[in-house]
């Protein structure tokens, strides 16, 4: 590479293997950080005053540390979800933000699917008393679950994922598949036999309820004790997307009180769960450390095009995916010329 190419500066953070580490580095400087925490913070906001791109998972990020980034052009999130960076700050810095839709899509609607099945059929509960030596004589009744085939599927949120779920109840369950979105899903209608319904119809008549919605102030709480109260109180509620899509408080007393069989969650208000949480202590709750993408595969694949994505705005014809691709089609943004966007202010619209 050329000395103008190489003069780019990367700050990279976590979930990068070497063989993506040493694709940056052919191209540009590289800081690479592990983990950010109090012991290297200011190494860390060292390296960010000097960058011109920043990826890795779980980024933290406000507007006071991108003031203090004045060369930062393009932030690659190995992640879909976005709601923990400031978007709004990095459009009026004209800074582009990339998130990795798509290929996690199949393994997050497998995750969801196997929430289905644990509080449907009570696994971790039922596991627990074989290893704890509680099987002693035949199951009766007091331990039987919940079918899972036939059961109306109701999906908050058709996104990609949403409809993954959807296909997977579906076809390989039998189950009427109903769904919110803000318009209408023809190929789910047509394919699936989906359908359109209000949030609360959906709550009222879905035997399984599947959050898989993005959070933002629209969806912050949308399952509240009103809408608890609307399901039925044989249903389960699984949620995939955000902790605060759900008030805890009122899904905790909805799951104590009978308002609701059971839950199944990946993702929660506090990260990691408190051991002194409800949740971690009822029988009628499966929870899992937010791992809707965790297999080796598909983390693998969302760090790749985290750093395509990164040197496709850097030095290429741009982003695959981007989350305010406006910011990066403006005549005068970077539009791959390495050396005018080396040059470039990342000041105000």
């Amino acid at each position: 590479m050329d000395e103008q190419t190489k003069s780019w500066r990367i700050v990279a953070v976590r979930r990068l293997s070497e063989a993506q580490l040493e694709a940056l580095s052919e191209v540009a400087e590289v800081d690479y950080f592990e983990d950010v925490d109090e012991s290297n913070r200011a190494d860390f906001m060292a390296a960010l005053s000097r960058a011109h791109g920043l990826i890795g998972g779980k980024l933290e990020l406000n507007e006071a540390m991108l003031a203090e980034a004045p060369a930062l052009q393009v932030v690659s999130t190995i992640s879909v979800g976005y709601d923990h960076l400031p978007l709004k700050a990095l459009n009026q810095r004209r800074i582009l933000l990339c998130n990795t839709p798509d290929v996690l899509t199949e393994t997050t609607a497998d995750t969801a699917f196997m929430l289905v099945m644990a509080t449907q059929r009570r696994l971790v509960e039922l596991s627990n008393l074989v290893r704890d030596g509680g099987w002693r004589t035949h199951i009766g009744h007091e331990y039987f679950g919940i079918d899972v085939h036939g059961k109306t599927l109701g999906i908050v949120g058709a996104g990609r994922i949403g409809a993954a779920i959807a296909r997977r109840g579906a076809l390989g369950f039998g189950m009427p598949i109903l769904y919110t979105a803000a318009s209408s899903k023809p190929a789910l209608e047509q394919q699936l036999g989906a359908k359109r319904r209000e949030l609360n119809d959906l709550l009222a008549e879905a035997d399984i309820v599947c959050l898989s919605v993005p959070y933002n102030s629209d969806t912050h709480h949308l399952i509240d004790a009103d809408a608890l109260a609307r399901m039925k109180t044989t249903a389960a509620l699984i949620n995939i997307a955000r902790g605060k899509v759900v008030d805890e408080p009122a899904l905790i007393e909805a799951l104590h009180s009978g308002g609701i069989r059971a839950a199944g969650l990946d993702v929660f208000v506090e990260e990691p769960l408190p051991p002194d949480s409800p949740l971690a202590a009822m029988d009628n709750v499966v929870t899992t450390p937010h791992i809707g993408s965790a297999t080796h595969e598909t983390r693998e694949a969302m760090a790749q095009l985290a750093v395509d994505n990164l040197l496709g705005t850097l030095i290429g014809s741009g982003p695959l995916t981007a989350v305010n691709e406006h910011v990066w089609r403006r005549a005068d943004a970077i539009c791959g010329l390495a050396g005018d966007m080396a040059q470039r202010p990342n000041v105000g619209l």
